[in-house]
């Protein structure tokens, strides 16, 4: 069994796990807007999310002879470990939740909005539970610090969502008929919005002019295209599941970090603490087993008005489906190497990975044409935001210890 034994290992894992997670969300976004029902985006997703898991516990977790101390992953599998197990597994249940209700919420409030909010109240919650989980191994005159900033940075993207919302509001109230997206539907006899004008059939599926990136028409592009749509709906309803999505995030990492440590000490006498590896597979097994269930049912019975689908037309449905399995690749493998950092360094600076709305936040200007066309208020609290989280991310790096 492979462990990482050095800061700057645990710092490097970090660093890799940070890109990773701050880029599967935008792969699940770029699906919803091209109009991909989320329900099979997420059942692709979370296949390979589970096979990234495997694929680390047969390699990482079996690659040197185990210990009686540190058994490898196949020897774990018959131990009698079930309390931490089942730490694991709640782990891997509320992590479940807290992707699934991402997903909504990045439509609704938007890809950078959300990782901003649900990162708050993980590093809130998750990092101060962890910290004492930890028997305080990270400093605390460095880790607090460096949590007060990422308090700032969240403060300052809720000024930027507030700021981006009033553009795109005074935008859409030039539009004739007051920005209405029912005066601009999709014409159902060549699939084209007034917007867009005719299809040129000669170059496939391009038009003859696309709305710039930033104006009023893109933005009715977007909503026209998308899967769930989101005009006219309450803001309350998205910050709602944002909240939601946050708190279940707060929960996942010191469920994991009991499931490996044992610091309730619910394990019999004699018995190895589970490796990081065996607790990541349980915590994996449990969030796919949720998603599916969850999954196949919105597909018969879905929420916020999305059309009603079938498990044959999940599996028909190959537009995207490489995207998916993609974005679950690097969640798992993302999540994985969160969990080896946070193993060697301890949880509460692995939850620096929570400053994933920096890489968030560039594939939303990147591809989704975020924040273009806005003032230039919008774009002096972006940059701050952006500041404040290297800052963060690096004061909460800088607080790692090195467990015993």
């Amino acid at each position: 069994m492979y462990l990482v034994e050095s800061k700057g290992g645990a710092i490097g894992c970090m660093l890799l796990s940070l890109f990773f997670l701050g880029t599967w969300p935008a792969l699940i976004t770029l699906l919803e807007r091209r109009g991909r029902l989320p329900q099979h985006t997420y059942l692709d997703y979370t296949i390979t999310n589970l096979l990234a898991a495997v694929i680390i516990a047969f390699t990482l977790g079996e690659i040197q002879a185990g210990t009686p101390e540190a058994p490898n992953f196949l020897q774990q599998l018959s131990q009698d470990n079930w309390s931490s197990v089942l730490f694991a597994m709640a782990g891997g249940i509320v992590l479940g939740l807290g992707n699934l209700a991402s997903q909504y919420a990045f439509a609704f409030v938007g890809l950078s909005v959300t990782e901003v909010v649900t990162a708050s109240i993980t590093v809130v919650i998750g990092t101060t539970v962890n910290y004492f989980l930890d028997d305080k191994i990270n400093r605390a005159e460095i880790l607090f610090p460096g949590v007060g900033c990422f308090l700032i940075a969240v403060c300052l993207g809720s000024a930027v969502h507030a700021s981006n919302a009033a553009d795109n509001k005074r935008k859409l109230n030039n539009l004739p008929g007051n920005g209405k997206v029912d005066a601009r539907v999709i014409d159902a006899d060549d699939g084209t919005t007034a917007n867009e004008g005719r299809k040129d059939v000669e170059n496939g599926n391009g038009f003859t002019r696309k709305a710039n990136v930033g104006t009023a028409d893109f933005l009715v592009e977007v909503e026209n295209r998308r899967s769930i749509k989101v005009f006219g709906r309450s803001a309350v309803l998205g910050l709602s599941i944002t909240f939601f999505a946050g708190f279940c995030f707060s929960l996942f990492s010191p469920a994991f970090n009991l499931a490996t440590n044992d610091q309730w000490h619910t394990l019999k006498e004699g018995v190895p603490h589970l490796s990081v590896y065996t607790a990541f597979f349980y915590f994996s097994v449990s969030c796919f087993v949720l998603a599916v269930i969850l999954n196949i049912s919105f597909l018969y019975w879905p929420v916020l008005n999305l059309p009603k689908s079938s498990f044959k037309a999940y599996l028909n449905d190959w537009n995207g489906r490489g995207w998916a399995l993609l974005a679950g690749f690097l969640c798992g493998f993302g999540n994985g190497l969160q969990f080896m950092g946070g193993q060697a360094a301890g949880y509460a600076a692995a939850d620096a990975v929570q400053a994933l709305p920096l890489v968030s936040t560039f594939w939303g200007v990147v591809i989704f044409g975020e924040y273009h066309r806005s003032s230039r208020r919008t774009y002096v609290l972006l940059f701050g935001m952006l500041f404040m989280f290297i800052v963060a991310v690096g004061v909460l790096m800088a607080s790692s210890g090195h467990r015993k």
